[in-house]
């Protein structure tokens, strides 16, 4: 142990722990100043500083009494070179996963600090570039993506999260097309995949597949590709323009694209199985669940993934008067307003959940309501009254329950509270089903409507056939279709002798700058609101979100706080070490006397630290029954079971863990090159 590692001084400073993304336990501060030269001179930042006290004493903290105020922009590299654990993570448990939320939020692993940082610099070409090293829908996943990202995101723990999926689509929008220069198509293997489904998943493993070199065919029931993308979303939140562009560059890699061929129907998988050399099953959830209610087999009672498709293909009847939907999700929001922009003058929508349990975000509930739809929650169906052959009205029952004990739906309902809606039409919109007859006569296991696969190969139990997407895991969303699509496409690379590896690099990125500069509101920066288009003008099914302005992108992409600079931060060097071998002869020169030990490995990882009142007679213990330790070191201190305590401290803060659990040496009290 370093003689320059300074002792701790017992002190009875208040521990603050109500500020975001950290703690600060100034109790353990031993006044090294480390966090304040890396935010001065790392950061430039200088929203932590030092003073000496009367007694000559280093005193650390903020420059004014809260981290926002002082200007910090919450990078934590205080945090990272800390030695003693003054100031410390809230709440880490895994340190890569914790300090880049948002990638490990994202089930494509999009590297958003990356794109967000170029968009920050009015870079859009180059941030483009990095989103489309792991997604070929950009634009789409721009407009529609379920967003897990700010849900993750550190920012929101000071204010609002970065609207990363709104600067996503602003380089999708803004950019040139640089990233196509660097994006290579391999040699051809002369193996053929075939793929069942042009929905997210199944165009995404086309696309992967072809650029490893094999031929890949797309089999699907439409008239176009694209899947739910086309036949489920409205064009008021994708426009037909938007799916064009993207899935037209997938399939200008040289994918055919056989439309209406049905697979159960029109050919067999068994066929696919024998012409081709590998089958990917990708064909999602395109069913609308149905449940048995008097009254549906009414005309006016319509069902809310069949009702989209009828509006995509422009077979939709208009509609009039009062429309009820029942549902609570995406799908049912989508219903509701796309009923309103057929002529519906009134649209109610009603679901089983409470407000909080609504499937729906909140921002697609808000938008809905912004539109005018009226919302009932806590309500069940129950029968759709009949007149002269049309639709009166529908009866509710009160739900009181959607979820059993054990967490699963099992709705249950208070009879005696009633609720009765009149009606004009009546929608549906409670859920998706697969369609999995053609994969069954084939033998493919299937279990809850579901496709049963191997999920580290995605292979079913036929050999040579793989699935993915909605097919296999339900209920999801495009983003998760289109990791599915990744994953099955390195899989079955790797299956037909390649590699495996899909990755590319479309973009050189610098080295990362850690000077990030002062900002004193950087803390008090608002999330910017996107664009959209005026409640008047939503009549018909333009574009409603408007997206970014370069100027608004470009400061919502600087609200970012740049997570990835702590990862990038260098290890540090090290004093000589005061190591001895964990020997006889070495404990016999140990004084039996009060202080602390720390017993290590081969590798010279800590295995334990041990404070005691004769060091000598506990380490000769330990020599005994300790076949683990080689080496040691140790210090005298009368004070040892706070010097165990606060060792334990620097080991945890360093490493994440306790001394014995594992982990790699990361030490701390170097003086120079953080990065």
């Amino acid at each position: 142990m370093s003689p320059a590692t300074p002792k701790w001084i017992p002190t009875a400073l208040p521990v603050i722990e109500d500020e975001p993304l950290l703690t600060r336990n100034y109790n353990l501060c031993i006044g090294c100043t480390r966090c304040v030269r890396a935010c001065r001179e790392l950061r430039g930042i200088n929203a932590i500083g030092f003073v000496f006290d009367r007694e000559g004493k280093v005193t650390v903290g903020s420059v004014t009494p809260t981290l926002k105020d002082s200007g910090c922009k919450f990078c934590t590299a205080c945090v990272e070179v800390c030695p003693t654990g003054a100031i410390m993570d809230a709440g880490m448990k895994n340190r890569e996963e914790d300090l880049l939320p948002c990638v490990a939020a994202c089930p494509a692993g999009i590297n958003i600090p990356w794109y967000l940082r170029l968009v920050g610099e009015g870079k859009a070409d180059e941030a483009l570039s990095v989103i489309r090293e792991t997604v070929p829908f950009p634009g789409i996943l721009g407009r529609v993506c379920v967003r897990p990202c700010e849900d993750a995101c550190r920012r929101g723990q000071v204010n609002d999260p970065i609207a990363i999926c709104a600067v996503k689509r602003f380089a999708a929008d803004h950019a040139e097309d640089g990233w196509k220069a660097r994006s290579l198509v391999f040699p051809e293997t002369g193996r053929k995949v075939a793929v069942v489904g042009s929905g997210p998943a199944g165009l995404t493993a086309a696309f992967y597949l072809r650029k490893r070199g094999h031929a890949v065919t797309i089999f699907d029931a439409n008239e176009k590709p694209g899947g739910m993308m086309r036949y489920g979303i409205p064009r008021y939140r994708l426009p037909e323009e938007v799916l064009e562009k993207e899935i037209g560059e997938i399939l200008a890699l040289g994918i055919d694209f056989e439309p209406t061929r049905t697979v159960g129907t029109d050919l067999t998988l068994g066929q696919l199985k024998d012409n081709f050399d590998a089958t990917f099953i990708a064909t999602g959830a395109p069913l609308s669940r149905k449940i048995p209610i008097e009254g549906a087999g009414l005309p006016q009672v319509l069902w809310g993934i069949d009702f989209l498709r009828e509006v995509s293909l422009g077979q939709a009847d208009s509609l009039s008067g009062k429309v009820v939907v029942i549902g609570g999700g995406a799908v049912a929001v989508d219903v509701a307003l796309t009923a309103r922009r057929l002529g519906a003058e009134e649209v109610h929508m009603v679901c089983l959940e409470d407000r909080d349990e609504m499937p729906a975000h909140s921002w697609e509930i808000e938008e809905a309501e912004e539109e005018g739809v009226k919302i009932s929650t806590c309500w069940g169906p129950m029968e759709i009254v009949e007149q002269e052959g049309g639709v009166r009205g529908i009866c509710f029952n009160k739900c009181v329950c959607v979820f059993d004990a054990e967490g699963a739906f099992n709705p249950s309902f208070d009879n005696e509270c009633t609720m009765g809606i009149e009606a004009d039409a009546v929608i549906l919109a409670i859920g998706q089903s697969t369609d999995l007859g053609f994969a069954m006569d084939e033998g493919v296991a299937v279990s809850n409507y579901l496709l049963k696969v191997d999920e580290r190969t995605m292979e079913t139990n036929v050999e040579g056939i793989f699935a993915g997407g909605d097919a296999v895991v339900f209920p999801a969303a495009i983003v998760h279709a289109v990791a599915a699509g990744r994953k099955a496409a390195s899989r079955i690379d790797k299956h037909l002798g390649g590699s495996g590896d899909i990755e590319e690099t479309l973009v050189r990125l610098p080295p990362l700058n850690p000077w990030l500069g002062r900002d004193e509101a950087f803390a008090y920066r608002e999330r910017h609101a996107t664009h959209t288009l005026p409640l008047s003008e939503r009549n018909g099914f333009e574009e409603v979100g408007l997206g970014f302005g370069d100027r608004d992108a470009a400061e919502e992409a600087r609200r970012c706080l740049q997570c990835d600079l702590r990862l990038a931060m260098g290890k540090i060097e090290l004093p000589p070490e005061d190591v001895l071998a964990f020997t006889a002869e070495n404990v016999e020169m140990v004084p039996e006397s009060e202080g602390v030990f720390r017993l290590m490995d081969e590798t010279k990882k800590v295995i334990a630290i041990k404070g005691t009142d004769n060091m000598r007679k506990l380490l000769s213990g330990h020599l005994a029954s300790n076949d683990a330790a080689k080496f040691f070191d140790f210090e005298e201190d009368r004070m040892f079971s706070q010097r165990e305590s606060e060792l334990v401290q620097q080991h945890l803060q360093q490493y994440g863990e306790m001394p014995g659990a594992g982990g790699e040496d990361d030490d701390l009290f170097g003086d120079d090159d953080l990065y």
